[in-house]
This record gives C-alpha cells, structure tokens and sequence, in this order.
C-alpha cells in the first residue's frame, strides 16, 4: 500500500513508517555575526539589476521595502555575474534568470518593480516580452492593456500543453475530466494560434514568479516517505541525474523535479533559448541558487531586528545554518524561533520601538498557537486528519526556518476555485470585468466527483490537474516559503493578494478564523519581518 501522511500534530509529523522526532539548534553565533555586520553593508536601495550588467553581488547586500530592509546573503561570498547565466541574456529576447528573479524583490519580482520598469523603459524591458510578459503573445506589445496581467497582478502567462504529457512515458495522460473556457479576457485560450483550439492545444494560466533564494529547504529531500508524494500517496519524480526521488516542492505545479530542470525549462520558455544549456550553465545556476538566502533584517518601526538576543529567527545567515527540511516542533526547534527574551524592552529603543517589537512577538505565538478550524481544502482535509480540523498556521506552513510545508505535494485553500476564490473587486459571478480566465472543470462520470467541489469546477487556475488530469487536484498548488515576504508583494500564486493584510483577510474569510484587529496587526507585523 502506497504511504500517506496519516497524522499532523503541532510539531511532529506521523506518517505510516512512524514519526520524526526534534531537537533543539541554536544561531546565537550567526545572530552576533549578522550584528556585527549591521551598519557595515552596502546598500542596494530597491535598485533593478540589468542582463549582462557584470556587476559583483557582494557576499551581504540590503535592499528597501515597504516594511524595512531585506538582506541578501551569499555563503560562498562574492558572485561575480559577468558571464554567469543567470546573469547573461542568453535568450533572444534580451532576458537573464534575473529579469524575474531581482535581488531586492527577494530573488522573486514585485508588483512596485514591475510597473517601475514600465514607466522608466516604455514597455520596452525584457520582462514584457510578448512570450509571457503579455496576456497573450498576439496582442500589440507597445500597449499597457497587452500586459494587464503583469502591471496590475504581476502575473506571467503559463503556457501548458493539453492534454497533460505522461511523466513516465512519452505520451500524454488521459484526464478525468473536460476543461472548457468560461472566460477569457487576454484571449490566449481561445486564440487560434495559441489556445486550446490550435495546432498545439494549450492552456493559458498565469502565475507568479517564486524566490530563488533559500533553496535547500525548498529542494529538500528529507521528507522521509521514500519514494512517494505524501500528500497524496501517488510515486514521486526523480532525479534524471541520479534516480533518487525528489519532494516536488520546486514549482507551484510541480512539473519539473529539480533545480536543473527548471532552469532548463525556463530558458526554453521565458528566455526563448533555441538551444540546450550546457552542464557547465546548469551547474553554474543551480550553486547558486544553493548558497543564496534572503529575509529581512531591519523593520521600519522596530528597528534593527537582530538586536537583542533570542531573535534566531531573524536575517539570512540564521537562515543559511538553519535545519534544512525538518518539521518545526514549537519546543525546541520553533518554525520561526523567536524567544521570548527577544520582546523584552530594550533600554535604547523608543517606546514605539519596543511596542512594535512586542507586536512582533505577539504575531509569531498567533502564527504557532492560534488554533481555527480548517475545512473542505483537499489534500489536507483528505488525508486523514478531519474535516473540519482545528490546527493553526504552524500546522500547514510548518518547515523550520522558512513556513514551507514539511510533507512534500500540493494541497487547494481556494485562491483560485469558487466558491472561495472571492475577490475584491473582482467577483467572477458579475458582469464586472474580471482579469483572471475562468475555465469550467467537469469530472468524468466513471470517476468520484471532487469530495467539496464536486463534479462541476469553476476554476481561474487548474493547478496541478493541469499536470496530472486529475479532479481531485482541480485548485491545488504547492504552498511557497514565507521569508522574504514583504520584499515580493503580491501574494499567492495568482497575484490575488495585494499585500500582507490582504493575505490575513483571505484566510480569516477562507475558515471564518475571527482574528481581531489586534490580531490581525501583530501577525502582518510578525509575517513583515521574515
């Protein structure tokens, strides 16, 4: 029988082959370290990094938010970026892996540079290539309307090939059910050339980038379940390398099993590159991308966050010796270890300093002790624990170091299927213009109908179904990290989030939670600081 994640508690994980117990870790020598160099480092200001600039990447550089400043680290020091491909334009559309991926955004892109760009080059940066960077790439590329996506959500189109290919084979999968297109306001669904109609059916979706920093907890292949996905029981990818199984945490539909594969598709796709990368590119990227860790260090009301001790949570070098792909246990290895002696008044700050601090501390026992009840989301829901379950934040985002989930696979909260993917403004069920396309998902009748949505799916974003044709993975995505996070606005994976409120909302709507305002202000303030 194929292994599930039978059982999550608050802290330790019990699967079929028994549970994984904790211990304790400290950072107090990387605090003193990132103190030591508080004041000392160069400051990026919120500065866009140009293909092909050749400038270094010293080895701890800081970037200005709305919320403070966020501290890139690399562990190996210096990256020289001249002739390094992620660097390089190497695609005939003037892109470099860091067009998407800048530095003060947390190696993801937000909202504010985006539209920077676009007023500072007239539409013309690489990041609006007509490829993703438009609704759909027959639309006239000089024109804002072209890119509403992208100005106003931040959103990059996906192109997928329907039906799904097979994983395990060279064909394509027979899904379980039909994919029918409700709407469609950038008009690449439908398009001839380049819709579901066309000579090479796809489906358009359109989607976030993700941070390319902190990625050994990302790619982590502690996950211990052998070679299965355990949200779901179903086999895992594997490396084409080395044949080990791989969480399939990497991509918001985990359809590539490793760094290396990534970069290889998102050179084919969003660079246009007409050719291979070579081993020696890949392996330049992929080192990377394990030696960079980002997370803010330095709030706009709090202060200097590593002052103090007991702050172990804070800034990219506690990150970078954090334990990499274990279940935070709130006892001895905390999700997020800020302690308590960390929101004691310090006599040199103001009293503003010292209440935000409190809030600060405040927001985090919410994160990990503030229990709700959570419903009707598949793949958590699904497994085994309940419907309704009451668990709090910790429970799904619960990777030590960086709020990832622990249990590798996908699982649906609703930002993207009705009913709960209710927007401000944009409600799909009126006649108001809606930005996102709407597809209608309907299970086949000789499979079981989705156990809450059932057998008719309105969806903005298939998720995973578009990978596996699956209904039960209509609306699933993998969940992303939390560090960096007031650096990369807007949130979730279609750009639905506005900012860090605006992702409380959501959830305080999603599973009727009832934060307070007061609660709900701490906890913006404690998620501002990762």
């Amino acid at each position: 029988m194929k292994p599930r994640l039978s059982h999550l508690l608050l802290g330790v994980a019990v699967t079929s082959f028994g549970w994984q117990a904790v211990t304790a870790q400290s950072s107090d020598e990387a605090a003193a370290a990132q103190v030591a160099h508080a004041g000392e480092l160069p400051n990026g200001g919120n500065g866009w990094w140009e293909p092909g600039e050749g400038r270094p990447i010293p080895e701890a550089i800081e970037y200005e938010n709305d919320h403070g400043r966020l501290r890139l680290y690399n562990v190996d020091g210096e990256v020289l970026t001249e002739g390094h491909p992620f660097f390089e334009p190497i695609g005939p559309n003037g892109r470099a892996c860091v067009s998407c991926h800048q530095p003060a955004d947390g190696m993801s892109l937000s909202l504010r540079s985006i539209r920077e760009r676009w007023e500072e080059t007239g539409g013309s940066d690489p990041i609006f290539a007509a490829i993703d960077g438009a609704n759909c790439p027959n639309l006239p590329q000089g024109e804002e309307a072209s890119h509403s996506l992208l100005l106003e959500r931040g959103l990059f189109r996906i192109g997928l090939p329907w039906p799904p290919r097979d994983p395990w084979g060279d064909g394509t999968i027979e899904p379980e059910f039909t994919l029918e297109v409700v709407r469609d306001p950038g008009g690449c669904n439908t398009d001839p050339e380049y819709g579901l109609d066309s000579a090479n059916p796809t489906v358009s979706v359109y989607r976030r980038p993700r941070m390319v920093a902190n990625l050994p907890y990302v790619v982590h292949r502690n996950f211990g379940i052998g070679p299965f996905v355990g949200k779901t029981g179903e086999p895992a990818l594997r490396d084409p390398e080395n044949g080990e199984p791989v969480n399939m945490n990497l991509m918001a539909d985990a359809r590539v099993p490793t760094l290396a594969t990534q970069a290889s598709d998102a050179a084919a796709t969003h660079l246009q590159l007409l050719r291979a990368m070579t081993p020696a590119e890949l392996a330049q990227i992929t080192d990377m991308q394990g030696q960079l860790f980002a997370a803010q260090v330095y709030d706009n009301v709090a202060g200097d966050l590593l002052a103090g001790p007991g702050g172990n949570a804070f800034g990219p070098e506690n990150l970078a010796h954090g334990d990499i792909g274990f279940l935070g246990n709130n006892t001895t290895r905390w999700v997020f270890p800020v302690a308590a002696e960390w929101a004691e008044p310090l006599p040199e700050l103001t009293d503003e300093q010292n209440e935000r601090r409190a809030s600060i501390w405040r927001g985090q026992q919410i994160y990990h002790f503030r229990t709700f009840w959570i419903s009707d989301s598949m793949h958590l829901n699904s497994v085994g624990l309940g419907n309704p379950v009451k668990r709090t934040c910790a429970t799904c985002h619960g990777m030590h170091m960086t709020g990832l989930d622990t249990a590798n696979g996908w699982m649906d909260i609703g930002t993207t299927n009705l009913p709960w993917a209710r927007e401000v403004p944009q409600n799909p069920w009126t006649d108001e213009q809606e930005l996102m396309p709407l597809f209608r998902i309907t299970c086949r009748d000789d499979v079981p109908p989705h156990p809450f949505l059932g057998r008719v799916i309105y969806t903005q974003d298939p998720g995973r179904a578009l990978i596996s044709g699956r209904c039960n993975d209509v609306g699933t995505i993998v969940m992303q990290q939390f560090r960096a996070f007031a650096s990369r606005a807007p949130y979730f994976s279609n750009g639905s989030a506005a900012n860090i409120r605006e992702v409380i909302d959501f959830y305080d709507r999603r599973y009727n939670i009832q934060y307070s305002e007061q609660e709900k202000t701490d906890l913006e303030n404690f998620l501002a600081t990762l």
